[in-house]
Order: structure tokens, then C-alpha cells, then sequence
């Protein structure tokens, strides 16, 4: 096979309906694109009817690790000469051939930049130091690139091997537990592989741009950004700004919850299991979830102001995905 996406489905089944999501918009934008997707999964998954030129590759439970441990084994689960990992928490906006195209050549590689200086699950400076290496890929492991080989084999074995040494080396856990990103950034600066600069226009997650402004599957649309201040989303850490990713868009921690991407998630579901034309299925979608979310996220934001004065700020709820 030359090209192939791949998901990972492992440990809770909650991930199962946001890969069967993912699932459905690869196929919407990719059905002829020879391109495979491969579900690696742990779970008993029973996929739906529309999805059974899916193939599920089944792994014992519990032999990949957990929380983010898995995708430490993208090397030896990647079954095409070029192989792209997305999360099962993703949605597809577009054809992806362009995005092979872009990764080409590469054993390994991200969408993201270099950092010499600042933090990010650590120091950098010092652990650039340690590791002897310029500067560190800086990215979010919503996407991996993987050209199966020796070289892709050394990254991810290296980035397996730091794994047991995580708090020892001085890393910060996400969620609690070691994060793939800075083992595989690590693993990637000492073999000399590089992430891949993108300006949001590719690949973007709800991380760095909280907000979002449109969203649409179907014409492959999303608007997200990170509103300047003292707008209550904005992220002090980041700075505001824009992106409109034209081929992923990455949902994680709660935003699978939103409005927007249920109502989006619907939508497939008509269009590709119950073979509804999308002229019924769009605004059944936008009457049933769309409007009744905007409606409640209207109202909370209009009464936030009343109801912290009267009993304070909410504690947060922990994560389902914990």
C-alpha cells in the first residue's frame, strides 16, 4: 500500500464514536483518493454499516500502554510507505493527498516550529542541552507522519526508551501521565528530523485558537481563533490570532462536546449511514443541535456575570477521557 491514515482507538470507549466521526469525514472527502484508514484499536468495536471499508486492526488490550503511550508505537503500527496518525478526536475538512505531498520524504514529522528557548512539557534550554541538540519540534500530536524504516524505527524506539525516565529528566506530565509529544520531540531533534511549518491553513486545534466562529464539514469550513483579551476564552499563554485549517481541524479535551462539532458529527452520520441528501440533512442538523447549543451557550454567557457573583466559579469537572 502506498498511502494510509491511521486512528487509534485504545483504553476508554469513549473514543470509539469520535473515531467513527473521523471515520466518515476521511471517507466524505477521501473515498477516491487511494487512500486506506486503518483503526487500531484495543475495544470491541462494531463499526456501523457505512463504514465497512474501514479496517480495524486489533491489538490485545493493554499491550500499547495507555493515557498517550500508544502513539509511542506509530512506527511499528503504520502500514503504508507513507502513513499519517490522526486522533480520533479530529475531523477531516478536505482531501488529504496534499498533506502526504507536503510530508514526502520525511521518517518522521509534525505540523509545528523549533524551540531553543522557553517551556513546553520542560525547559528547553536545559533539555536541549542535555540532549545535545539546537532546538526541539514543538508541535501537537493531534497528527503524526510516519515513513516506515530505519530511521523511523531509531526515532520511536528512542522515544519509547525516555519514556521510563520522564519525571527523571525533569518533563511535565499532561493529564497525569507521560506525554508523547516532548518524548517524540526529543527522540526526532537527536536523528536530525524536523516538523513541518504550517500557519493554521493545513492543521489547527482548539488548543491554540479556543474559539470557534464556523464550522462546516460538508463545505470543508473552520474558523477558529484566540480572541485578544478580555474576551474569556483567550489563552494569556498564546498569542491572538486566527487559523482556518483547510484539511484538519483537531477537537480535543471537551471540545467534542460543543455544539458545532455535534451538530457537524450528525450531519455525516445522516448523509453517510442513513443516505439522507444533505439538503435535508444540514438543516435537520442545525435544528436539532446547532440551534438548541447556540441558544444555551447564549444564556450562559449572558447570566455568567449574575451567577458568579451569587456562588463563585465553577470547579471544573474532570475529563471523560481520563
Amino acid at each position: 500500500m502506498g498511502r494510509a491514515v491511521i486512528t487509534l482507538v485504545t483504553t476508554k470507549d469513549i473514543y470509539v464514536g469520535m473515531a467513527i466521526a473521523l471515520a466518515r469525514s476521511f471517507l466524505y472527502w477521501n473515498r477516491d483518493q487511494e487512500i486506506d484508514f486503518h483503526l487500531v484499536t484495543d475495544l470491541d468495536v462494531d463499526l456501523p454499516r457505512d463504514l465497512k471499508s474501514i479496517r480495524v486492526v486489533r491489538v490485545p488490550r493493554g499491550e500499547l500502554g495507555i493515557g498517550f503511550s500508544p502513539k509511542l508505537h506509530l512506527d511499528k503500527l503504520a502500514p503504508a510507505e507513507q502513513t499519517l496518525f490522526i486522533d480520533a478526536d479530529c475531523l477531516c475538512l478536505g482531501p488529504l493527498s496534499d498533506v502526504f505531498d507536503r510530508f514526502a520524504g520525511h521518517a518522521v514529522s509534525v505540523f509545528g516550529s523549533e524551540l531553543s528557548t522557553g517551556h513546553w512539557f520542560g525547559d528547553i534550554e536545559p533539555l536541549c542541552a542535555r540532549f545535545a541538540v539546537p532546538a526541539l519540534p514543538s508541535f501537537n500530536g493531534g497528527v503524526y507522519y510516519v515513513e516506515p524504516g530505519e530511521k523511523a524505527s531509531a526515532i520511536y524506539a528512542r522515544a519509547r526508551a525516555l519514556e521510563p525516565d520522564y519525571d527523571a529528566i525533569g518533563l511535565v506530565r499532561l493529564r497525569g501521565r507521560p506525554n508523547d509529544e516532548i518524548l517524540v520531540s526529543i527522540a526526532m531533534a537527536e536523528f536530525g528530523a524536523h516538523s513541518i511549518p504550517d500557519d493554521g491553513t493545513i492543521f489547527a486545534c482548539l488548543e491554540h485558537f479556543p474559539l470557534i466562529h464556523q464550522l462546516s464539514v460538508l463545505d470543508g469550513i473552520c474558523r477558529m481563533s484566540n480572541p485578544p483579551e478580555p474576551h474569556r476564552l483567550h489563552d494569556p499563554k498564546r498569542p491572538a490570532g486566527h487559523a482556518a485549517p483547510r484539511r484538519i481541524a483537531h477537537f480535543l479535551n471537551s471540545y467534542t462536546e460543543h455544539w458545532r462539532y455535534r451538530a457537524e458529527v450528525l450531519k455525516l452520520r445522516l448523509i453517510l449511514e442513513s443516505g439522507m441528501p444533505g439538503l435535508l440533512a444540514r438543516p435537520l442538523a442545525e435544528t436539532s443541535v446547532a440551534f438548541p447549543g447556540w441558544s444555551v451557550e447564549v444564556a450562559k454567557n449572558i447570566l455568567r456575570p449574575a451567577y458568579r457573583k451569587l456562588f463563585g466559579v465553577r470547579p471544573i469537572a474532570p475529563s471523560k477521557r481520563i
